[in-house]
């Protein structure tokens, strides 16, 4: 049985066993008839509160939050639908487009003339939302768990502030989008590294598809809901990316509405672990990167037995990345349990170390082997990674080494589809 496996632009093709092959992916849902019309109307009627037209005055300025590029929000999109409902009320010069890159790199100029189109590249200021400079944030106060908060100076500024998102499962966070597009998505690094510090990533609440109780998401949703949100829109996607629904209105029941949505359409039971696992990144734009990978590894991990082999096809056309300590913080023990530990035993939190201690979980318990086509043999050595140039081959090899009645599951969109033990629901 051949299976398409999400990777890059073009994606690749996995030979297995059906016989013993289980396939867990997106159920198709068709895209909204008119997805311009579904955005129309989440601003519209939203979910709760007044729509978006009322909320703003003339005269004001507005600050809108979108993902960054690793992110397939359909930017081109909602940021004209929201635009066409500030029309004759707000002059374009006085909004300005914040990209929530959170400690990402900041987004090129030709990228974002992708990601929002050249027509709002053109007219409306878009500023790429910087976690390591102090001019652009200001000081908020103290929220949740003792969470320091410094957030985007012209978002704070701003006298309308409206978020635009999608949401998926997210592996810490429990769903990405609403609140998220505040912070981490518009915070310092000195926010985004309490938020995402051992202690709360190591949660066993942190993690897919839960959100209350989740120690990282409920000090997201105090900082957002206490420091203010004008209105929010959340679009669900399907696996080509267009918009299945759309969702607007005061930021909480927004999120929460487009929560539930999400998680009847991209989360999956199973019955028992399995041997081997495949699983991708989601293709281009989220496979970018090692970093944004480990989402797919986590997905993966779900479903994997323990002292299984997980097998993850990720581009990573941008390397680990090399900006940020990444990659510097992977290298730095003698093995994935050893940097697990490591990590859990710290009082205070370094750039990028949640992704690293998930990952590290993740090494510690299984045989993890990449397929990449941008980073070599020996990079991902340093980062106690293998490398497959043949997948097919490899999962044969792995379920033989498994012994007889070996079991394998199929991630083809990653984290797009979420698996979990039905024991554990």
């Amino acid at each position: 049985m051949k299976i398409r496996l999400a990777y890059g632009e073009s994606g690749l093709d996995l030979e297995v066993d059906p016989s013993r092959t289980t396939v867990v992916e997106p159920v198709h849902h068709r895209a909204a008839t008119d997805q311009v019309a579904a955005l129309r109307t989440a601003l519209r009627e939203p979910v709760a509160g007044p729509p978006l037209r009322e909320r703003v005055r003339p005269g004001q300025t507005v600050a809108i939050s979108a993902c960054d590029g690793t992110r397939p929000q359909p930017r081109h999109l909602m940021i004209p639908a929201v635009l066409a409902e500030l029309e004759g009320i707000v002059r374009l010069e006085d909004v300005v487009i914040l990209v929530a890159t959170g400690t990402h790199r900041g987004n090129t100029e030709a990228e974002l003339r992708q990601m929002f189109g050249a027509e709002i590249a053109d007219t409306v200021r878009i500023v790429n939302h910087d976690a390591r400079d102090a001019s652009q944030l200001t000081w908020m106060g103290t929220y949740g768990k003792d969470v320091p908060v410094w957030l985007n100076r012209a978002w704070v500024e701003a006298d309308v502030r409206i978020t635009t998102g999608f949401v998926e499962p997210h592996f810490f966070a429990g769903f990405s989008g609403g609140p998220k597009l505040v912070a981490p998505g518009l915070a310092a690094l000195e926010t985004v590294l309490v938020l995402h510090d051992a202690a709360r990533i190591g949660d066993p609440r942190a993690t897919w598809g839960v959100i209350h109780g989740n120690p990282v998401h409920d000090d997201v949703r105090e900082i957002a809901e206490a420091t203010g949100v004008t209105f929010a829109l959340d679009v669900v996607l399907n696996r080509d990316k267009d918009i299945v629904a759309a969702f607007g209105g005061d930021l909480l029941p927004m999120h929460a509405a487009a929560t539930a949505a999400a998680k009847r359409m991209a989360m999956r039971p199973v019955v028992a672990p399995f041997d081997v696992v495949v699983t991708t990144n989601s293709g281009f734009p989220l496979d970018q990167n090692l970093y944004q990978a480990v989402k797919g590894l986590s997905a993966a991990y779900q479903v994997a037995r323990p002292g299984g082999t997980i097998v993850c096809a990720a581009e990573c056309r941008d390397g680990f990345p090399d900006h940020g300590s990444y990659r510097e913080v992977l290298a730095s023990a003698p093995s994935p349990q050893s940097l697990f530990d490591d990590i859990s035993a710290r009082t205070t939190t370094v750039p990028d170390q949640w992704q690293v201690q998930i990952q590290a979980r993740i090494q510690s318990r299984n045989r993890v082997i990449m397929h990449t086509g941008h980073l070599s043999d020996a990079e991902l050595a340093t980062a106690h990674l293998e490398q497959t140039r043949d997948i097919s081959a490899t999962v044969a090899e792995a379920l033989a080494a498994a012994g007889p009645g070996a079991r394998l599951c199929v991630l083809p969109e990653g984290p797009q589809t979420i698996p979990y033990l039905a024991e554990s629901s």
